[in-house]
């Protein structure tokens, strides 16, 4: 059950993206380019996101556990850190970049394969290699 919970989901999400226009790299490009011609369209979609999200919240303080699962899983820590740091730099630096981050990267796999499977693929080697060299 949880699975099929977790496939709707994450289909809602990839449409969402697809339908907003995050799946664009040229639309985040535009997002970031805050002294050219900024595009305010991404901006529009996180606000947009703010109150779903905040009724979830909500709705999960009331819950004593999730519908599919024995528990929720929280983040143990509030701390902010180096490594924590340094990862929202690198994270940045990518989306910059590359326009995607992983949810707009797996979405654009369906509709951009190509592009999107190199940064996929660079997406997975570099979790690999963090599993990999961290204790």
């Amino acid at each position: 059950m949880a699975r099929i919970i977790a496939l709707i989901a994450g289909t809602l999400f990839g449409g969402g993206l697809a339908v907003s226009g995050m799946v664009d790299p040229a639309r985040v490009r535009g997002f970031l380019d805050i002294l050219g011609r900024w595009d305010p369209t991404l901006a529009f979609v996180m606000a947009g996101a703010i109150v779903p999200m905040a009724l979830a919240w909500r709705i999960r303080a009331q819950m004593a556990a999730p519908v599919a699962a024995a528990a929720f899983v929280l983040p143990d820590s509030r701390r902010i850190d180096g490594r924590l740091a340094a990862g929202a730099v690198i994270f940045g630096i990518g989306w910059g970049v590359a326009g995607l981050c992983p949810g707009p990267a797996l979405a654009d796999l369906a509709l951009a394969p190509w592009p999107a499977a190199v940064f996929v693929a660079a997406m997975f080697a570099g979790m690999a290699l963090h599993r990999i060299t961290t204790p």
